[in-house]
């Protein structure tokens, strides 16, 4: 084995068991103890997860005889010292259906390195490879966007198990993997390849339909980022681009990484080839929009990063105010290329940002923390919601984007149409991503970003930052949108509303969240109360809660019994308009 190589080999011995068995070579260990680590967190979603607690068992061998390993926290072993090759052997557990961790059955395989591959203590630097090991039994193909090891004796053919390499731990743990026998279908983007599978059972699945809007959509960000040269981004770390999707009854979900990305998503919201071509259902956009926001990570996170993230700290929390960039941005041109890219037309973009706005303005959590702080706080507030979060937390994504879009507009407006984000876009990209992983790993300061947009734009944003991302002020979009020919308007609901979230369960009607200063709140609702009847009359399903409402008007009392653990409680209702406003677009004279 080389001396400048990590080598590990990843056996599926145990699918039934969700096991993966894996081996690592280390040819230096360190001469005085050779420490390893599982990473605490995976880039992209920001929270401990603790993935070493999956890892069953573990031993160390030095001239195949055993010596002794010592776990010394949460994260990290260390190896008693040794001479020659070091061996590591453990077993990890592997049945998390999420796009973060790793899931194996008889049907499939998925994981991400940060919860599969121990990294080696002052060798991160060193070139990774891994001997992936078809299981037996079974006609399985490979993707991921990790190269293949081209000049290894065993190397992995395209979609084909053997070895597979990276140039450093850190690229190593960013090409997830998954085998198994998915749906694919692949196309170019301004001449780079990008592959698409969706894993899970999805009859007469439309995969070109797919491909013809997906491809469209990278186009578009390819051109936003690169309108002269069309550089491809992820050239930088593979030949390809993976799309990598988990089809459920019911999951939504996405998580960034240099050369690909994994995605988890409801079935019904996925095209078949008896659908309408010239209709996008809502789940579809959705789809979609997920798509756009993983793939425009590629550029905005994942290459131009915080100062924080540069590099990243895998045992511990990375803090960070600028979230509200990272994210919130990316969730703005999500929507943004959309629009741009042709999928969803101008009316359909306009409606999806009025859903947006509405949801942000919902909820009260805006008045108590602010964008940066709720970056800030992701470790150990936004990653942990409970049943008030919506009272007491802002997303960063949500309202991340009203800031994006309150600038985009503002900075249009008094530029005169010259100058719009998108510049800024490409001075960040420039000066921060385009290099990073060509031996400029530059990270944005936490101050920066108004002096960045005024040097991108001539225009200064200062204030607008200081009110609406590190405040806690609502952008002021109606007035904004009404400089650019645009009429958003905020409105009541039609019905009088009790400002709850319900969830229908099996067992029936539960209140998920109670709004603060909401109808339900004045009256003593809970979230968790399990509504029973309203006016003596039985309520089990949301459509009979919403009919039951639809019989009284403003001002009406009304006895709601729920359940409150196993006690049967009532209590009287004074219903009133929702605090919440509904927002919509009145008509559109801009098409630019």
């Amino acid at each position: 084995m080389e001396q400048d190589i990590i080598f590990y080999r990843l056996c599926f011995d145990d699918l039934s068991g969700h096991r993966l068995t894996v081996s690592l070579s280390i040819p230096q260990p360190d001469p005085s103890g050779q420490r390893v680590f599982l990473p605490a967190w995976i880039p992209g979603s920001y929270l401990i997860r603790d993935f070493s607690r999956q890892i069953e068992s573990i031993q160390a061998f030095a001239q195949e005889k055993p010596i002794r390993i010592q776990k010394m926290n949460n994260h990290e072993w260390l190896c008693e010292p040794c001479a020659g090759e070091l061996r590591i052997e453990y077993t990890v557990y592997a049945w998390d259906l999420s796009v973060r961790s790793a899931h194996v059955d008889d049907s499939h395989a998925f994981f991400n390195g940060t919860s599969v591959f121990l990294g080696v203590s002052g060798q991160e630097h060193k070139r990774c490879q891994v001997d992936v090991v078809a299981p037996k039994g079974k006609n399985w193909q490979v993707y991921t966007s990790m190269p293949e090891a081209a000049t290894h004796p065993n190397a992995a053919p395209r979609h084909g198990f053997g070895v597979y390499e990276a140039p450093d731990y850190d690229a190593f743990i960013d090409h997830p993997f998954e085998i198994g026998t998915p749906q694919y279908v692949r196309f170019y983007a301004h001449g780079a390849l990008h592959e698409m599978v969706f894993t899970g059972v999805v009859p007469e699945l439309d995969l070109t339909r797919i491909a013809a809007d997906v491809q469209k959509i990278c186009e578009a960000q390819i051109e936003l980022f690169e309108p002269e040269s069309r550089d491809i981004p992820f050239l930088d770390s593979s030949d390809r681009y993976v799309f990598m999707t988990m089809v459920t009854a019911d999951g939504y979900g996405g998580l960034e990484h240099r050369s690909s990305t994994a995605l988890m998503t409801s079935r019904s919201d996925l095209p078949t080839v008896h659908c309408d071509p010239n209709k996008k259902s809502q789940g579809y956009q959705d789809f979609l929009g997920l798509v756009s926001h993983e793939y425009f990570h590629t550029w905005n996170v994942k290459r131009i990063k915080p100062k924080a993230f540069a590099p990243y700290d895998l045992l511990r929390e990375n803090h960070t105010q600028l979230l509200w960039v990272f994210e919130g941005f990316t969730s703005y041109y999500d929507e943004l290329m959309l629009w741009r890219s042709g999928v969803i037309d101008h009316a359909t973009f306009l409606a999806r940002q009025a859903r947006t706005i509405t949801q942000v303005m919902r909820q009260s959590g805006r008045k108590k923390q602010s964008v940066s702080e709720s970056s800030f706080d992701t470790w150990t507030r936004f990653y942990k919601q409970d049943e008030n979060s919506p009272n007491a937390l802002v997303s960063y994504y949500s309202k991340g984007a009203l800031v994006a879009l309150a600038l985009d507009l503002y900075i249009q407006h008094h530029s005169q149409n010259a100058k719009s984000l998108d510049d800024v876009m490409r001075l960040l990209w420039q000066r921060y991503g385009k290099h990073f992983y060509r031996g400029q790993a530059l990270g944005i300061e936490e101050n920066a970003m108004p002096a960045l947009i005024q040097e991108a734009t001539g225009v200064d944003v200062s204030a607008l930052i200081q009110r609406y991302a590190e405040g806690r002020e609502d952008p002021p979009l109606i007035e904004l949108f009404a400089l650019h020919g645009i009429t958003l308007k905020a409105k009541a609901p039609a019905q009088p509303s009790l400002d709850v979230r319900l969830k229908e369960q099996p067992q029936g009607l539960q209140i998920l969240t109670v709004y603060e200063n909401g109808a339900a709140h004045r009256a003593g609702l809970s979230a968790g109360d399990w509504v029973v009847a309203i006016d003596g009359l039985r309520v089990q399903t949301q459509q009979q809660w919403d009919q039951r409402l639809q019989r009284y008007g403003l001002g009406a009392s009304l006895d709601i019994h729920v359940f409150r653990r196993d006690e049967l409680r009532c209590y009287t209702v004074t219903l009133s308009e929702s605090i919440a406003k509904e927002y919509e677009f009145i008509h559109d004279t801009n098409t630019n």
